[in-house]
């Protein structure tokens, strides 16, 4: 990219056939050069920028630019830990570091500046000294302006430079293709943990329950929090927040938030987390790769998922979270301590078939397997109402270039109205090439349940009233324990849509 679109700089001519280009740029009251070979372009600080956990002090952060993950390097914060931070004011030049792009911060750009041989001077260090990004200095104006060279291989120590230009590479052969590959579509499911938005793929999720008691364990540490009775079986629970060394770590759980309940290897442990957002439909070309500048559990960091409405959300790599000797202990010292609970878990297991579902609630709960929800996304209030829509429609959604019919089941069913939307959740579901919505209170858990809970509705229910959500589903699942059970419906999203596709128009 042309050095003057891209930043404004101006040109400085020295006439030295020698002469090396370098770009200026203003930190604090000091000036610094970088060769202008690998500068690709420069902008303004972006308004919003991901906290990457277990990453140095001086990186700022991550933000997507054009389908590449850019981390954000402040320069200040390098040669200072308590330097200040990054402000909205600040520019980012944006380097190409072998064909990874890495972003540095500083407060201005100065000029593009044609500087001869005679002008530079080279620095030397002895080994390990922290200042050894500064390669040399330029001095100009018979000696009155000092200029400090910053060298981009010893400024940008990428851990996975191998590993991203691979995740490049893998991205551009899919990237015509995977509109026409169903198959490549894969499910995530969001969650907040630490100040960040982070997700587990669907096919690593056993459940994801409220927190339930939890117990001390001979195995507690840093990362485990305890023990919890589940299904049969004893499973540590690690604290997410820890994990990722996060301040207020290791505090007591609260009712808000929630355990993700994952399989690794043949090892179930709980993750507790702060809370779960939504389900995201991605294709393996949308994982960004993630420059890392830090080896701390590098290998959990599987890429960036950027999606409209969500942000940015660090995908996981579920199988490299916990290193194998964490798993080891975790699994072996439980079922030391506790294996008649295991051995009846694991047989339990083995008999019946299992399915997930999502627990969800319109004033009263129900469950809707996996498979029939595409998405769950938040309710917003970019929802349009054309005239002439029936009552039971919000009005249509415009989701990623597509109209969604936004349906409204407390409408519907003459139910009072929610007094509080922001905790709305939409169900998105797919009949044949049409899209549509049911908006909901809000959605609370995702949870595997045995085909043997699962049975035929009760006929005073599947006969009741047509204000009765409950009337349209012919199939209930029992959930909980023999001290606390639970009864849900189980949503069907055909039969509703059967019922309304006469109601409703036809989406764009």
């Amino acid at each position: 990219m042309d050095m003057h679109e891209a930043t404004g700089l101006h040109s400085q001519a020295q006439g030295d056939a020698a002469a090396d280009l370098f770009g200026s740029f203003q930190l604090g009251g000091d000036e610094f050069a970088l060769p202008a070979g690998c500068i690709r372009e420069v902008v303004n600080y972006p308004a919003k920028v991901t906290a990457l956990p277990l990453s140095p002090a001086y990186l700022e952060g991550m933000f997507t630019l054009r389908g590449s993950v850019i981390p954000v390097v402040n320069l200040g914060r390098l040669f200072r830990a308590d330097a200040p931070r990054a402000v909205a004011t600040d520019k980012i030049a944006i380097l190409d570091f072998q064909q990874v792009l890495i972003g540095i911060v500083f407060q201005d750009t100065g000029e593009i500046l044609r500087v001869p041989a005679s002008a530079r001077s080279a620095l030397q260090y002895g080994a390990g000294d922290a200042h050894a990004v500064i390669a040399g200095t330029i001095l100009l104006d018979g000696g009155a302006r000092l200029l400090q060279i910053l060298d981009p291989h010893a400024l940008l120590r990428i851990e996975n430079v191998p590993h991203v230009l691979a995740l490049q590479a893998t991205g551009a052969k899919l990237s015509t293709a995977r509109y026409h590959a169903q198959s490549e579509r894969r499910q995530c499911v969001s969650f907040h943990a630490a100040g960040a938005t982070f997700a587990f793929e669907m096919l690593a999720i056993q459940e994801i329950i409220k927190v339930p008691e939890l117990h001390s364990s001979l195995l507690n540490s840093e990362l485990c929090l305890g023990r919890m009775h589940f299904r049969g079986s004893q499973v540590a629970v690690v604290d997410f927040g820890a994990l990722l060394q996060a301040a207020g770590a290791g505090k007591a759980a609260t009712p808000e938030q929630r355990i993700i309940v994952v399989r690794l290897e043949e090892t179930t442990i709980g993750f507790l987390v702060d809370s779960v957002d939504s389900i995201v439909h991605f294709f393996g070309d949308e994982v960004l790769p993630i420059p890392l500048l830090s080896k701390a559990r590098a290998a959990m960091f599987a890429g960036c998922i950027t999606k409209e409405g969500l942000g940015d959300i660090i995908f996981l790599d579920h199988k490299e979270i916990l290193s194998q000797a964490e798993i080891v202990e975790m699994r072996d010292g439980h079922a030391r301590l506790y294996p008649a609970d295991t051995e009846t878990a694991t047989a339990a297991t083995r008999k019946a078939q299992r399915r997930v579902y999502i627990t969800f609630t319109v004033e009263t709960q129900f469950a809707v397997e996996i498979g029939q929800v595409r998405e769950i996304i938040d309710f917003s209030g970019a929802i349009t109402t054309p005239p002439g829509m029936p009552a039971c429609m919000r009005g249509m959604l415009n989701l990623r270039q597509q109209m969604i019919s936004i349906i409204d089941l407390r409408q519907l069913y003459a139910m009072p109205p929610l007094a509080d939307t922001g905790a709305g959740k939409i169900l998105i579901v797919e009949r044949g090439a049409e899209r549509y919505g049911f908006l909901v209170d809000h959605v609370d858990n995702i949870m595997t349940i045995s085909d043997s809970q699962r049975f035929a509705a009760p006929q005073i229910i599947r006969t009741g009233t047509h204000d009765d959500l409950r009337s349209e589903m012919d199939e209930m699942i029992d959930i909980g324990t023999q001290e606390q059970r639970q009864t849900l419906s189980v949503f069907q999203c055909d039969h509703l849509l059967e019922k309304l596709g006469s109601a409703l128009p036809q989406a764009a």
